[in-house]
């Protein structure tokens, strides 16, 4: 048994101030708690003595801040708020719109729901129950719906209003709750009357690429910096130092990853040194291996992380490309786990109820897309002295696949370039080292802007590569799919 309880704090779409989490982190310090950890789910987790309890929930309530002790039932709402300027910009989404619909949020919903921008691939769409991922069409949104343990996900024929969301997602739960076995069809039938358009054309997804969350990034004039731990743990003195860097720099929020880090934007450069100075006080490294970065591990499991840890460095060893595909750990049966291959440990018993030993299975998703829903098995019943292996050719697969399917896109460009028609565009060549004047193009380092034409260049010109004079070029012709490096 135990001598903690954990506690889990939920903070809409994976954003919280740092004033409040102050206030958190002290209530939780001051009830001997030195480490927390982050869910999938963008939540707080700590563990808290029992002998502290009735202490620290005082002081939340004090604080009129909600929690929940040894239970998940009201999970957090995931978003991709995270993403927005940093990995994704441009969209008609933008993070006052993300806390709009925060806002409408007025009760504590029992389903999973996911609001993510239909560009990004840093967060999961459909890891919930509910998911409503953004439209082409400004402040309407797709709802994607999956029943309570079940895996199939079902499309509404609507687009829904921003402002619907909180609206539509308590009244589904409220149908879920007096019809547990309904249809989608009839779920959907139950909506209420909100504003919708109809939905002409289907979701489109982007390829998965994980972008590197880690270290100090510039983006526009500013910088965001993410703060990834290889034990999940985050120390309570390095957080309150954080949260007291934020309210001096005038940084108002800290955001939570689905994949337990921590991301804070917009911090100016002048600013950047102390960022520096706590990271170094603190001891914390945030330049990590791409490979250790793309992994889901169930919450708060000892077990999972470290069969994690072995499997990266087993993949160090070897030196595996991973680019473009994610890992998730499973060691209970009913956890939601966002992964391109998934690992699952399950126990063999003898007559069905006596435990011996573990086994472990390895599958991955229809195109290895950590988004898909259809699981195909690569091998079962994998002894753990075996799993690196096996997940060594898993990765083979994937990597061979991505090849052939480049290879078979680059000859049918190759085809369809063949059959048309091809212009022919002069150009000139210098004959001593073959580089080429394109007037398309001009000359950037010569300072000949484009359009100029080889005629029209001064009697001065020469090669840029190995200065020879405007003399030594001939005239070429070139195809106007030309591409110059």
């Amino acid at each position: 048994m135990n001598d903690f309880y954990k506690i889990r704090i939920n903070f809409k779409g994976g954003v919280v101030s740092p004033g409040e989490l102050k206030q958190i982190l002290e209530a939780a310090k001051s009830a001997h708690v030195k480490e927390v950890r982050l869910s999938l789910r963008q939540q707080l987790i700590l563990h808290l003595p029992h002998q502290f309890a009735r202490k620290f929930e005082k002081n939340l309530a004090d604080l009129n801040l909600k929690f929940q002790i040894d239970s998940n039932e009201k999970p957090n709402l995931v978003s991709s708020y995270v993403a927005e300027d940093v990995f994704q910009k441009g969209n008609w989404i933008t993070e006052g719109i993300y806390k709009d619909i925060f806002d409408t949020f007025d009760f504590d919903t029992k389903l999973k729901i996911n609001i993510s921008d239909n560009a990004q691939s840093f967060t999961p769409f459909f890891s919930g129950h509910l998911n409503f991922v953004s439209s082409s069409t400004p402040n309407f949104w797709y709802l994607f719906l999956r029943k309570p343990k079940t895996n199939s996900v079902y499309s509404y024929d609507k687009l829904i209003f921003s402002n619907e969301i909180a609206k539509v997602s308590k009244s589904i739960e409220e149908t879920l709750e007096q019809f547990p076995e309904n249809v989608a069809n009839d779920i959907f039938k139950k909506i209420p009357k909100i504003i919708s358009i109809a939905k002409e054309e289907e979701l489109k997804l982007p390829k998965f690429t994980l972008p590197y969350y880690e270290g100090f990034n510039r983006y526009g004039k500013k910088t965001w910096l993410g703060i990834y731990r290889r034990n999940e743990l985050f120390s309570i003195s390095f957080l309150l130092e954080m949260c007291d860097l934020c309210l001096f720099t005038k940084l108002g929020e800290i955001c939570f990853t689905p994949w337990k880090s921590l991301i804070i934007k917009g911090i100016e450069e002048r600013d950047r040194k102390y960022w520096s100075s706590i990271l170094a006080k603190h001891n914390i490294n945030v330049r990590h291996a791409a490979n250790e970065l793309n992994w889901q591990v169930e919450d708060d499991s000892e077990e999972a992380l470290k069969l994690k840890n072995e499997l990266v460095e087993s993949f160090n060893k070897q030196d595996i490309r991973t680019f473009g595909i994610c890992f998730g750990i499973k060691t209970v049966q009913k956890t939601e786990v966002f992964a391109s291959i998934m690992v699952q440990r399950r126990r063999t018993k003898l007559f069905n109820f006596i435990p011996l030993f573990n086994m472990y299975d390895i599958s991955y998703t229809e195109d290895f897309d950590p988004n898909g829903r259809t699981k195909v098995y690569f091998a079962q019943g994998i002894q753990k002295v075996n799993l690196p292996e096996q997940l060594r050719r898993a990765v083979l697969l994937y990597n061979h696949q991505l090849s052939e399917n480049s290879i078979k896109k680059l000859g049918d460009q190759i085809q369809e370039s063949e059959t048309k028609k091809v212009k022919k565009i002069k150009a000139y060549q210098c004959t001593t080292c073959l580089s080429v004047y394109d007037s398309r193009y001009g000359d950037e380092l010569a300072g000949v802007p484009a359009g100029i034409t080889f005629e029209n260049l001064p009697k001065e010109y020469c090669c840029g590569v190995c200065e020879e004079s405007k003399s030594n070029f001939r005239m070429i012709e070139l195809e106007d799919n030309f591409v110059h490096s």
